[in-house]
């Protein structure tokens, strides 16, 4: 009897009009000229990328000075050229680290008129969300730490934090929440620094079921962390929900390097993790937060995006590939050394 093929499972990708940029840095202006968020659009599928990740003034451009009749509006309108363009929206965040009313913090802003403003722009960004058919709020926590320590009451803060998702869970019966864990930058010291954290809290929310985690690659790298162990850890928890895969050369500032471009290991097992805990069976779609070098021409100020995505692809085609029988029998034998140097020789492509 003829062996019947497993069908394999067809991944999709995504990511964020802020992943083609100007190329400016805290130390040097734009090198390349901005390019119209509808021509960003234009390249999504030709790319082979389904979804588009947002911030809710991507979506909704000077969204605090518009009323919220007008959001909606606007919101709705870009609702349908993303169905026009074949597209999906993954998930819409709220950009609370660029607000003069968010220098100290948004949610566990030592200032209550701040953390009301943070409130209500993130209502306001699940409201977007609805219009443009997405049903998914990441949360990068971003300026929710400190600089100093004594600057805060940190337990307080976690029960500011823990409010303030409660509220966005009672806006909307349906909208998920996003945690999205960074160690520092642009804080010196982050309150949710890992995946464990946000899961923590996620389990303390008024409804555990519909808080989870984005785990970005550098961010875990940052925290001194593997980032395959962080996405085994939150899919044992079933909350890995989205992923930010990239690249990060060492502790230093968040990077996005190209996916597997810094340590082709560490890239094959985060795939791994993927693949064998049935990402993406749900809906959830692998993201790409990529920046491409400074350096680069204006003419090919896509090529990190095309290129991560072919390097996740050609990593999957190594992790499907791997010799599994083998793996299991030097596991059995105990004999790592062999074990390592199956998994070098078939990332090598030799034996």
């Amino acid at each position: 009897m003829a062996k019947t093929k497993t069908k394999q499972r067809r991944y999709r990708f995504s990511f964020g009009p802020w992943n083609i940029h100007e190329g400016a840095d805290p130390f040097g202006p734009d090198v390349r000229k901005s390019v119209t968020f509808a021509r960003k659009l234009k390249v999504y599928k030709k790319l082979g990328f389904a979804g588009v990740q947002f911030h809710d003034d991507d979506a909704v451009p000077d969204l605090n000075n518009l009323s919220h009749r007008t959001i909606l509006k606007r919101a709705a309108a870009l609702g349908r050229t993303l169905k026009n363009n074949g597209l999906v929206a993954e998930f819409v965040a709220p950009r609370l680290w660029e607000d003069p009313r968010t220098i100290d913090g948004g949610y566990t802003s030592n200032s209550l008129a701040c953390r009301r403003y943070a409130i209500e722009r993130s209502l306001t960004t699940i409201d977007i969300a609805h219009e443009i058919g997405a049903r998914q709020i990441v949360l990068w926590l971003a300026r929710e730490g400190t600089y100093i320590r004594e600057s805060k009451n940190a337990r307080l803060a976690h029960e500011w934090l823990l409010k303030a998702i409660n509220k966005m869970l009672n806006h909307h019966p349906r909208i998920r929440i996003l945690i999205e864990p960074k160690p520092n930058e642009p804080m010196d010291h982050a309150y949710i620094p890992t995946i464990g954290h946000a899961i923590a809290l996620a389990y303390m929310t008024d409804d555990p079921d519909r808080v989870g985690g984005l785990i970005e690659t550098a961010h875990a790298l940052l925290a001194g962390l593997d980032p395959s162990d962080e996405m085994a850890f939150s899919h044992h928890h079933k909350k890995l929900w989205s992923v930010h895969l990239n690249d990060q050369n060492g502790l230093k500032f968040d990077q996005d390097k190209n996916f597997g471009a810094n340590n082709l290991r560490q890239a094959f097992n985060q795939v791994r993790v993927l693949e064998e805990g049935g990402f993406g069976q749900n809906g959830e779609m692998v993201g790409l937060d990529v920046k491409t070098m400074r350096t680069q021409k204006q003419a090919k100020n896509t090529a990190h995006l095309a290129s991560s995505k072919r390097f996740f692809e050609l990593l999957l085609q190594k992790v499907r590939t791997f010799n599994r029988k083998k793996e299991a029998e030097l596991i059995r034998e105990r004999d790592y050394e062999g074990l390592e140097r199956l998994v070098i020789t078939h990332l090598l492509g030799t034996k």
